[in-house]
């Protein structure tokens, strides 16, 4: 272990991108996330409310064990070290869903699918079908911006062996939920990135009031399912909302050919082009 390494970032230190204060509320339980998420004011506080989550036990002591020991490579760097918000279009057209944030990814960097092999796939082929400002992410305040898109998680923290509990996922369920209540007026299209995604974001959408099949569809790559959008968010839809499965670009996909750049853009111009 590095001596002096900070185990996270204290809100309002400064660091590009941090929607949090030092008077932020802090969950710490599953009751506190209940809680903060259903009375978080807006989108932009609810998002702080997620940063600053201790509600997990042990993700909080992975993600701050990270954080101080570091990957070799990105020693001289300070990490995030703390929950990973949703981040993007305030009024998104398109809502981009995974599992978790990586270790030494969006752990390390503060942003959402930001600093691993996996980002580098997706915003390059956000950026090739339009949705991204650049082709590449690298660290909150690197000036990427999401263009009509917004991206969350299931879990905000990152989760030893990247599998986190079903505890776990059930304690970080209402962040995600209030978050797609709250886009749900503009959104037209879900993008699942992986099956853990798809089984995630389905009692979020619930939540949300969106009118959802059953049984519940399969998850697999292209797979496209119709939702009916909640009520708070008829008066401005034109059709059902679509939900799209993607593999998830991890290394293991992309390096066996499981998932290719065709494949993912494929994906995401007909998310971009549903209306």
């Amino acid at each position: 272990m590095t001596p002096g390494n900070a185990p996270f970032v204290p809100p309002g230190s400064g660091w590009p991108e941090d929607p949090a204060t030092p008077g932020t509320p802090v969950a710490h339980g599953t009751g506190d996330v209940v809680e903060l998420a259903a009375k978080a004011p807006d989108l932009d506080g609810l998002c702080a409310r997620q940063s600053v989550c201790r509600a997990c036990d042990r993700l909080v002591e992975w993600r701050e064990k990270v954080a101080v020991q570091r990957r070799r490579a990105f020693a001289d760097e300070d990490y995030w070290g703390r929950p990973v918000a949703g981040w993007g279009d305030p009024e998104p057209r398109i809502l981009i869903v995974g599992l978790a944030p990586a270790a030494h990814g969006g752990n390390r960097t503060g942003r959402i699918f930001t600093g691993d092999r996996s980002g580098d796939w997706l915003f390059a082929s956000l950026h090739r079908v339009g949705l991204a400002a650049l082709p590449t992410s690298v660290h909150a305040g690197d000036g990427q911006r999401l263009i009509g898109a917004r991206m969350a998680a299931t879990v905000r923290c990152a989760p030893p062996d990247n599998k986190p509990t079903p505890l776990e996922r059930t304690t970080c369920l209402p962040w995600l939920a209030r978050e797609v209540e709250l886009v749900a007026a503009s959104v037209r299209c879900v993008v699942c990135l992986g099956g853990f995604a798809w089984q995630g974001v389905w009692p979020a959408l619930k939540h949300a009031g969106y009118g959802l099949p059953r049984p519940r569809p399969k998850f697999g790559h292209g797979a496209e399912v119709e939702l009916a959008p909640p009520p708070s968010a008829r008066d401005g839809a034109s059709g059902p909302v679509l939900m799209l499965g993607c593999y998830h670009p991890s290394q293991q996909n992309t390096f066996t050919g499981r998932v290719t750049e065709d494949m993912l853009d494929a994906v995401l111009t007909r998310a971009r082009d549903h209306r």
